[in-house]
């Protein structure tokens, strides 16, 4: 059903759709690890990956667009580094956002920690919604 792994974050695994961006703001559930947070549903979307994710970092934390991207490239990157923990556990198909809280910016390592810890604790959650 789902296509091999590599380790890259293409254009079919970014969450695009304003229509999914919209139902999961408003029927997501939500996992915080701070300075992360998690907003996730199950549901169908056009993508042959298991899951499709988005990244945002608020305005009002970081007023020049050159920080709120270098973020986001960070958040990106972690997440493609540690997406094969999620290939591997789920067997529906996920769309989910995943938001920076934090006033300042991080290093690379300590995000890639809580992204690490974010990842496991939904695999945790949706693996106890199964049962």
């Amino acid at each position: 059903m789902f296509v091999p792994m590599r380790f890259t974050l293409g254009k079919e695994e970014r969450l695009k759709s304003k229509k999914l961006i919209g139902r999961l703001y408003e029927e997501g559930k939500v996992i915080k690890v701070f300075p992360l947070r998690m907003v996730y549903i199950q549901t169908e979307h056009t993508s042959k990956f298991p899951a499709q994710v988005g990244v945002s970092v608020p305005k009002r934390n970081f007023k020049r667009a050159v920080d709120r991207n270098r973020i986001k490239r960070l958040l990106r990157e972690t997440y493609r580094k540690e997406k094969h923990t999620i290939y591997e556990a789920v067997d529906k198909p996920y769309v989910f956002m995943i938001s920076y809280l934090a006033r300042d910016e991080w290093k690379y390592a300590d995000i890639e920690h809580k992204m690490k810890k974010l990842l496991t604790q939904f695999i945790t959650e949706i693996t106890q919604d199964e049962k």
